[in-house]
This record gives C-alpha cells, sequence and structure tokens, in this order.
C-alpha cells in the first residue's frame, strides 16, 4: 500500500499550518493560563468550516476524508491540544449522530453542527465512572412525550459553552444516548479548573435534576456497544493524529533551542546524547504520523480492521507524544519546566492524551483482543 497525500490534502495542510502558525500557537500559552478559549478563535475554525468538516456534504459538512481530516487535528494539535480538543468532542457528536441518529435528528442538528453554529460535547464520564462505560449511574425515565435526566457528569471537554450533549444515560437498567441541549429545563453545568493538561478545554461537571429530552439515539441499550462505540472510534482517531501534533510541536521546539543553546563551548545539538533524544524523536514522530495515515486509509475505504487500526494509532501517538515531551523537557532543563518555554505545557498536555479516548492500558487490552481474535 502505497500513501502519498494528493494536492488538495497538501494544500489543506499548508493552510492549516499558517493558520496555526499565526492565530493559535502565540496565544495558546495564555488560553492555557486563563483556562479559557477565547470566543474569537471558535468564530475563526467555525468560519474555515473546521468544526464538523467531516460531515458530508448532503448534510452540510465540508464532508473531509479521514486522512484530510488527520491533516487538520495534527496540525491544531501542534498549536494548541485544548483547541484540538474542541474539534475532537464536537466531531464524536457529529458521528455519533450521523450513524445512529434518527433521520429526524439529522435534519434537526446536523447542519447546524457542521456549520458550527452550535457546539457539541460528548457526555460520558461521571464522578463513578469512566473506562468502564456500563457503571454510568445517571438515569432516564421515559414520559409523555420524551425522557426525564436525573444524575452527573464529569470531565466534559468544553461542558462549559457547549450547545448540545451526546449523553449516556441507563434507561430501565440499559445504557441508552440521548442528545440534551443545553437549554433543557433542570440541566446545569459547573466549570472545573485547576486541571494537568489541555487546560483551555473549558471542562464542566454537569447536573441534571429532571432534565427533559426528546432525543434517544438508537434504541434502549445501543448507548455504550454501538453510539458510544462509534463516537469514541472517532474520538481515538482525533486524539490520535493531535498526539502527533504535541510530537511535532516537541521536535520543532527541541532543533530550534539545540541550535542556539550552548553548553560546554559548543550548540546543544553537537552533544551526542541530544542527537540521540532527537534522533528517536524524529523516528517516532514519522511512525505515528504513518499509523494515523494507514487507520486514516481503512476508515475512508470502511476496512474491518480500522477500528482496531485506530486503537492501536491512538495507543502508539499518545505513548510517543508523552516521551518526547518528556524529552524535550529534559534537554531544555530548567528552562522547561517554567511557563515561558510552550514545552512546559506540551509535557502536560501529553499525558492527558494517555488517559483520554482510552487509557493507555484500555487501548493494550483492546488491542491484544483484537489480534487474538484473528488468530
Amino acid at each position: 500500500m502505497k500513501i502519498e497525500l494528493t494536492p488538495e490534502q497538501r494544500a489543506l495542510r499548508s493552510e492549516v499550518r499558517d493558520f496555526v502558525t499565526r492565530e493559535i500557537a502565540p496565544h495558546a500559552g495564555q488560553w492555557d493560563r486563563e483556562e479559557s478559549t477565547p470566543k474569537e478563535i471558535v468564530d475563526r475554525l467555525r468560519e474555515r468550516g473546521w468544526l464538523g468538516s467531516m460531515v458530508p456534504a448532503e448534510h452540510g459538512g465540508r464532508g473531509l476524508d479521514m486522512i484530510s481530516y488527520g491533516i487538520l487535528t495534527e496540525e491544531i494539535g501542534r498549536g494548541c491540544s485544548s483547541i484540538r480538543s474542541l474539534l475532537t468532542v464536537h466531531d464524536m457528536v457529529c458521528r455519533g449522530i450521523l450513524r445512529w441518529g434518527s433521520q429526524a435528528q439529522k435534519e434537526k442538528y446536523l447542519g447546524r453542527l457542521a456549520k458550527g453554529e452550535i457546539l457539541g460535547a460528548f457526555a460520558l464520564s461521571e464522578p463513578e465512572a469512566g473506562s468502564d462505560a456500563t457503571g454510568i449511574r445517571t438515569t432516564a425515565t421515559a414520559v409523555d412525550g420524551g425522557f426525564v435526566l436525573d444524575g452527573s457528569k464529569r470531565w466534559i471537554t468544553y461542558g462549559q459553552i457547549a450547545d448540545l450533549f451526546l449523553l449516556f444515560a441507563q434507561l430501565a437498567g440499559k445504557p441508552t444516548a440521548f442528545l440534551v441541549e443545553r437549554i433543557a429545563p433542570g440541566f446545569s453545568a459547573k466549570p472545573m479548573r485547576g486541571l494537568l493538561g489541555t487546560r483551555a478545554s473549558m471542562l464542566a461537571e454537569l447536573t441534571l435534576e429532571g432534565a427533559r429530552t426528546e432525543n434517544m439515539v438508537g434504541r434502549p441499550g445501543f448507548g455504550i456497544s454501538h453510539v458510544m462505540g462509534a463516537a469514541l472510534d472517532q474520538g481515538r482517531y482525533s486524539v490520535a493524529c493531535g498526539s502527533v501534533g504535541i510530537a511535532q510541536a516537541c521536535l520543532d521546539a527541541c532543533l530550534a533551542y539545540t541550535r542556539d543553546r550552548r553548553q560546554f563551548g559548543q550548540p546543544l545539538i553537537e552533544h551526542q546524547l541530544v542527537r540521540a533524544m532527537l534522533s528517536d524523536m524524529i523516528a517516532n514522530v514519522r511512525a505515528a504520523r504513518l499509523l494515523c495515515m494507514r487507520a486514516g486509509y481503512l476508515r475512508d475505504t470502511g476496512d474491518p480492521g480500522s477500528f482496531a487500526e485506530t486503537s492501536v494509532a491512538k495507543y502508539f501517538a499518545s505513548t510517543i507524544a508523552a516521551k518526547a515531551a518528556a524529552d524535550a523537557v529534559q534537554i531544555h532543563g530548567g528552562n522547561g519546566c517554567h511557563e515561558d518555554f510552550p514545552v512546559s505545557r506540551y509535557f502536560r498536555d501529553a499525558k492527558v492524551m494517555e488517559i483520554i479516548e482510552g487509557s493507555t492500558q484500555i487501548q493494550q487490552s483492546t488491542i491484544a483482543r483484537f489480534e487474538l481474535e484473528e488468530l
């Protein structure tokens, strides 16, 4: 198999890279300190059609192929992992509706999501449920005209500003997915601050006290096995590509720093051990990018192996991002421990990549199971 970017994909990469260099990367540190994403940058993403970009044209989106989508999330992840996470959770909602939503739900929400008129967020985790999604305690009760939801959600990325939540609850003991609007009576969101990484991603804790919705996605009991699976598969791919972006940002920072910084009478890059660290970084970034491209190719072709390949890409890319960030801090020495140098932010953000959308350990268990099933 030969993977080579098309002229359109190369043009997109140049467009996004230029945008990130000018409008995201210079401000990412400030957004991190403020733990907030400015409305202006969300508007700029909306104007360029990068929110819901993978939604097909018939539903109002750009219909980006998965390799192009990977390019988009890698480049934005290179500049700011928090902004990348906005694309991730927004597109997870789009994916869930595309795959399992009713025609009425697609007509009501997909066009607005694809145009960025409303923002989507993924609401699965709870104070007592994370990797074990079947342990959710939020409940849904069927009533005339819809459902009433009671419970709480935690660690909800962009929960402070999202308009529509793909939310999971127990309906008569069966995990089920729902679409819940922010304006629903009984719904409230409280900001969560003091995070380790992706601090500008405006996490929230959600409270549902008799919150109503008419929108069940799929059937009762389909929440975890079908709807969540489709959404998380999209999220894993986005996080994998975004992790490559972090690793590339670490490499770029280290190349610039070691060229200019002198120790023992010569530039750092002339020191053999530093070169070894940089060489590992270069090889790992290229390998992770190729794994993501392969996963994207399989997703585009409808290959049934794409799910497993996406898990491999997410596992490898997130772990090499964490290693690249740790090495980048080491290479920068004391400077790497200060917020004036972005590698300190990359270090914190990279650790988050090993936890979200399926932790490293969950991916290891999943990958091994997939391989055993192929024997």
